[in-house]
Order: structure tokens, then sequence, then C-alpha cells
């Protein structure tokens, strides 16, 4: 995103933090594909834009045992991000920035990797997003992302909607998704397409939320409820979905798209 978020942005995502989680499509399983389509391993230096409240994060330096810098915009999903780095135990391979995308302050070719999930979609000038990507990385560096995609063509009012619900997202089609590493100059592209369902989505978040997270989750959220009456609006407005959000996984899915500098 940019260095300024929108009011809808800043709602969407302090209801987010409040729930002490981030979503992208595909949970756990998305993610190590994303890791294993990059040659993420043990000894890479790994930056992953948007880490919202750390589960990536958690999860490469636990589980994969590489260095990681995670950037956010947000001063209070990188708050949460780290308690949940320190609750894991992996203060030591984890180090949060306050960044934006779009101007990286890392030097060039700094990182074997980076990632993102479901960052993209949120950010306005998604083409400096991706060149920001291509020149903190090192050369033969890979750059993955896994990114809500259109599979088959919205309803507008469906686009508009999710745009307000969703803090401003921008999905795309596969070969836009695609055009972005094209255009930066990524060579060895690889682009993997899959549907889901509502039900596989939701079982995918519960998986990668911690018991203490969700046992707090509605305290938080009903005291933002009561503490603030924009985000009563807001809520408000979101509530009174088009009918097509109901039909919602018949038009998109998600995409997994890795480029190699």
């Amino acid at each position: 995103m940019s260095g300024s978020i929108s009011q809808e942005e800043s709602y969407y995502f302090e209801l987010l933090s409040s729930f002490g989680l981030t979503k992208h499509m595909g949970g756990l399983e998305a993610t190590e594909e994303l890791v294993r389509l990059c040659h993420i391993d043990r000894d890479s230096r790994v930056l992953e834009i948007g880490s919202g409240v750390g589960i990536t994060s958690c999860y490469l330096a636990k589980e994969v045992g590489c260095k990681v810098v995670a950037i956010d915009i947000s001063s209070e999903m990188l708050r949460r991000a780290k308690e949940r780095i320190r609750r894991k135990g992996v203060m030591d391979r984890v180090e949060l920035v306050v960044a934006d995308a779009q101007e990286l302050p890392f030097m060039d070719n700094s990182f074997d990797a980076v990632i993102c999930e479901s960052v993209l979609v949120f950010i306005r000038d998604k083409h400096k997003a991706v060149n920001e990507f291509k020149r903190v990385l090192k050369p033969g560096g890979y750059v993955g992302f896994n990114e809500v995609t259109w599979i088959e063509d919205p309803p507008r009012e469906l686009v508009e909607y999710l745009s307000t619900a969703l803090g401003g997202a921008r999905f795309l089609a596969p070969e836009e998704w695609r055009s972005l590493l094209e255009e930066s100059g990524f060579s060895n592209i690889i682009v993997r397409i899959y549907r889901t369902s509502a039900w596989r989505q939701w079982l995918s978040e519960v998986k990668e939320i911690d018991i203490r997270d969700f046992a707090s989750a509605w305290g938080r959220f009903l005291l933002l409820l009561f503490k603030s009456r924009e985000v009563r609006q807001y809520v408000k407005k979101v509530s009174r979905p088009p009918k097509a959000v109901f039909r919602l996984f018949k038009y998109f899915g998600y995409g997994l798209y890795v480029g190699r500098k």
C-alpha cells in the first residue's frame, strides 16, 4: 500500500488486527507450496511483504528455519506480529519493519526471496511494488505471491462491494497478475490457479489461528465496535452485500505466481 491508507482500508485492517489474523487464500498449504516454488530453505534470507499478524513469518522461521525480514504498513499489525513471534520463540530469526511495499528501505540485491500473500491486491501501484521486489532480490532470487484471482468475469456490483468491504482491494485475472512479473523482467514464470470454497477457506483460516488469539478475538472486536462510531458505520455498510456475494467462489479462487530475477 502507499504511505497513507484510506478510511475504509484503516477500518478493514483494524478489524483484522482485532481478530489477530490476516487472511490469504489457500491457508498454510498455499504458503508451503509458495515456499517450495521459491526454493526457500534454512540458508535463505527472505523478505515478507505484508506481515499481518506474523503467521507466515513464524512458519518460515520455525518450520523452514530461515531468516525473515517482515514489513507491514500498519504498526498495529506489527505489534500483534511481535506478540506472536515472541510466543513462538523465533525472535532471533524475524525482524519487523514498518515500511511501504512501493518504497522498500533495503539495499539492492539483499534477499534470496520475496514473498507476499494477499498483499498486492491492496497496493495501488502494483507495477512499482513488483519493481521494488526485483530491486532488492539477489540475482537468481525468486519472487512469489499468492493473490485472489478472478476465474470468471464478476458482476460489477460484486467488484464494487468487495472493494469497499475489503479495504480497497482490487483483484486481477491470471493474465494480469502474470503480466506484472513479465513487465518487471522476471523469467521462469510459474502460474498455478486454484479454485476453493467458503468451507475450505474457513477451515484453512481456523487451522492458522492460535487458540489464545481466537479466544480473545470477539472481546476485542466488540470493544472496537463500542468505541468507534466510524467502525460501526463501516460494519453496517458491508453487512448488506449484493446477491452475487453468495456465489463468490464461482467467480474467484487464488493464484500462485512466481518469477526469477
